[in-house]
C-alpha cells in the first residue's frame, strides 16, 4: 500500500480540484550521459533540483489478458533530434526503463507515486516515438546456461 500525502488524496477525491497531479517521465539508459526528462503538462518543472522539460506524451495502461504479462504503451511526441540520435545509436533503446512519478505542481518535491517500467520494441515516426513498457517474463528463460541434450551434446547421446 502507498503512503499519498493528505493533500494528494484529497485532490484525487474532488471533482473540482484546485490542481491536478501532474506525471514526471524520465528515461534512462547505459547510452544516455544523462536521462531524459519530461512533464506532461505546458510547462517546465524542477523537481527535487532536476529540471523537466515539458512535452507531451501518452501512456496507455497495462492491458488484463489472461496467461499474458501486462504491457503498457508510452507515446512521445518527437520534437527534438536528441531523442532519434539516442535511438539510432542504442540498438533501438534496447535495456531501456521508464520512470513515471506524479507529483503536484504546488509541491514538486514531493513525490506521490513512482513506478520504473522497462521498455521495449522502441519505435519512431516523424511525429512520435513508441515504446511497449513492462517487465522480462523470466518464466520462460532457462534455469542453468548449459544443458545436456541431443541437440547440445550429441556425442553422449
Amino acid at each position: 500500500m502507498r503512503a499519498y500525502s493528505a493533500a494528494y488524496k484529497s485532490t484525487l477525491a474532488a471533482t473540482s480540484a484546485p490542481e491536478a497531479p501532474i506525471v514526471l517521465l524520465e528515461i534512462t539508459h547505459p547510452d544516455l550521459p544523462t536521462p531524459v526528462r519530461v512533464v506532461n503538462d505546458s510547462e517546465n518543472i524542477t523537481c527535487n533540483g532536476l529540471e523537466y522539460i515539458a512535452c507531451p506524451f501518452r501512456c496507455l495502461l497495462p492491458d488484463d489478458i489472461e496467461n499474458q504479462l501486462p504491457k503498457a504503451t508510452l507515446a512521445v511526441d518527437n520534437v527534438g533530434r536528441e531523442l532519434m540520435y539516442w535511438i539510432e545509436t542504442s540498438a533501438g533503446g534496447y535495456g531501456a526503463q521508464a520512470r513515471f512519478m506524479q507529483v503536484m505542481r504546488s509541491r514538486p518535491d514531493q513525490v506521490e507515486y513512482d513506478i520504473t517500467l522497462d521498455m521495449s520494441n522502441v519505435k519512431a515516426t516523424s511525429t512520435q516515438v513508441t515504446a511497449d513498457l513492462g517487465y522480462e517474463n523470466i518464466f520462460t528463460r532457462p534455469a542453468i546456461t548449459m544443458r545436456y541434450d541431443p541437440f547440445t551434446a550429441p556425442g553422449v547421446f
